[in-house]
Parts: structure tokens; sequence; C-alpha cells
């Protein structure tokens, strides 16, 4: 019996331990957390001291959620410290998002905190697109070429002033194709254009053109006004094309005449080898003249007279040849 109520003592002792040990925890927890909780108390901002001790359970940031918290209050929109815990458990940045809607509602613009939290989640910074659509940006475009109907390259900057729209930022377009889309513009506005000079004259048709196609569609910004910075003269690109082309003709045609030539240089060389065979069977020819001719006296078909006649014929056209100066060859061709 005495050794069971020793051993009821011993645990009994055991769970004072316990006991004492989580409220020193409890206590050390309470202790750090209460600065916070009277910052939050003397603030009106409602946050009691075991709220407290839930966020840093949840290992949520304590300080950052009582300063949003605050900060909201002082600014006459109260947000719910659990809509702060669940933004920042959703990987947040939940003091930026009350630091938009104060600036919403601060400059008259329609945006709740749901709404800001959404775009903050979507990868937009809420409060710079806040501050754009107060203050609206300028945006300046490189160097754009168009070439106008005369042939002439122009080459024009705008400046693009640009103010967010705060219920087109989730799922629209960014700068980028902004500057894509503006440069399109004022490529097909030169390229309409009858002259250089027209645009030269008067660039604000262009952006006139380009201001009313309605660029922004689509997009998280809503296009102010479209302003020509500087508009200068590139290349003559139709003087260039016209050499270009005149070029590619000389071309074309030094190739057919040197495809002309080769096929001459042919047929002479051709006509060449038709000479010498011609003169090879004229020689084949003048050998039968001596067999015809004894053949011929040897049959009585030729006398002695009219073989020496023949002789002196030709020995008169050999003198003549020689005379005139025509070369032995060609008069025998003859």
């Amino acid at each position: 019996m005495v050794e069971l109520i020793e051993s009821m003592g011993s645990l009994f002792y055991m769970l004072i331990a316990a006991l004492l040990l989580v409220v020193m925890v409890l206590i050390y927890f309470l202790a750090s957390l209460f600065s916070l909780w009277l910052q939050a108390l003397f603030s009106k901002a409602d946050v009691g001291i075991f709220q407290l001790l839930g966020m840093r359970l949840r290992k949520v940031n304590p300080r950052m959620i009582v300063e949003s918290r605050i900060l909201s209050v002082k600014a006459g929109i109260p947000v719910e410290t659990n809509l702060l815990e669940a933004h920042h458990l959703s990987g947040g940045n939940v003091l930026r998002v009350v630091q938009a809607v104060i600036a919403a509602n601060k400059a008259n613009i329609n945006l709740s905190f749901e709404d800001s939290a959404a775009i903050d989640l979507a990868g937009r910074n809420v409060l710079e697109a806040v501050q754009m659509s107060v203050n609206p940006k300028v945006i300046t475009t490189p160097k754009v070429s168009g070439v106008a109907l005369d042939g002439i390259q122009l080459q024009a900057v705008t400046r693009i002033t640009v103010r967010a729209s705060i219920r087109k930022l989730v799922g629209g377009a960014g700068e980028e194709t902004v500057i894509a889309r503006v440069g399109e513009g004022i490529v097909s506005s030169i390229g309409s254009a009858k002259t250089h000079k027209e645009v030269l004259e008067n660039p604000n048709m262009i952006s006139r053109k380009v201001l009313a196609s309605g660029l922004d569609a689509g997009t998280a910004f809503e296009i102010l006004s479209i302003d020509i910075a500087d508009v200068d003269v590139g290349h003559n690109i139709g003087a260039i094309l016209e050499t270009d082309r005149a070029e590619a003709d000389k071309k074309i045609a030094q190739a057919k005449a040197e495809e002309r030539r080769a096929m001459a240089a042919a047929a002479e060389q051709e006509m060449k080898a038709k000479v010498v065979e011609m003169q090879a069977k004229v020689v084949e020819a003048e050998v039968q003249v001596p067999l015809a001719m004894a053949e011929a006296l040897k049959s009585g078909h030729l006398g002695v007279m009219d073989y020496y006649n023949m002789q002196n014929v030709k020995a008169d056209t050999q003198m003549r040849a020689q005379i005139s100066g025509v070369p032995e060859g060609d008069s025998k061709l003859k």
C-alpha cells in the first residue's frame, strides 16, 4: 500500500513538472509576442494574443501580419487577419497588397483586397500598377524603320503614354506587346504614305493612325497618347532595289553572252574539223588522179598531147596564183 502511494506521488510530481514546463514554454512564447499584442491593442487592430500564438505555430510572421493589419485599420480599410494570413500562406506579399488597396482607395479606384491579392498572386506588382494608373508611364520605343511608297526609308522614334488597367492586369499582355504593336502600326502608317515628304511634313499622321487602331486591346494598359519624338530619313530603298535588279539583269546577260560565245567557239572548232576532213578527202582524191590518168593513157582514152596540154594549163594556173598572191592550197580548192 505504501509503495502504491509512493508510486502515485512520483507520478504526480512528474505531471506537475511537465505542466510547469508547458506553462514556461507558453509564457516564453506569450512574452515574445506581448509587444506585438500590445502594439495591436493600442492601435485598435484587434489581434488577440492567442491569434499571434497561432500564427507562430503556423509559421506565419506575426510582425508582418500585425503591421499590415494596423496599416489597414489606420487607413480606414480594415482587413481581416485571416485574409492576411491566407494570402501570406499562398506565397503573396501581404504588405504590398495592403499598400495597393490603400493607394487605390485614396485615388478613388475601386480595388478590393481580394482583387488585389489575386493580382499579386498572378505575378503582377499590384502596387506599381495602382501607381501607374494614377501617374501614367511613358514608354520610349526603339527606332522603327518603314518605307514609303516612293521607296524612301524613314526611321521613327515614338513615346507611348500608358496607364495601367487594374481590371485587365490578370491575363493582360505587358509592355513588350504594346511596343511591338505600336512598331507594327508605325511601319504600316509609313508604308501607306505616298511620299516620305508627306510623313515629314505631318508626323502626327502616324500617331493618329496608330492610336485609332485600338492597339491596347488584350493588354494590361490603356494607351493615352502616342507622340512622335523623332523622324529620320534613311536609305533610298527603291533605288537600292533597282540597282540590285539591274546588277542581277547584268549578270544574267553576261551569263547568256558567255553561253553564246562558248557555243560559237564550239561551232568554230567543229567547222575547222570539217575543213580538215574535207582537205583529207581532197588529198585522197588527188591520189586517185595519177592512177586515173595512167589508166586513161593505157586504155587510149587520153593522148600524150592532151596530157602535156593539161600540164601546161596546170602550170599556167599555178603561175597566175603566185602572181595574184593566192596560196597554192586555196588555188587547188578553187
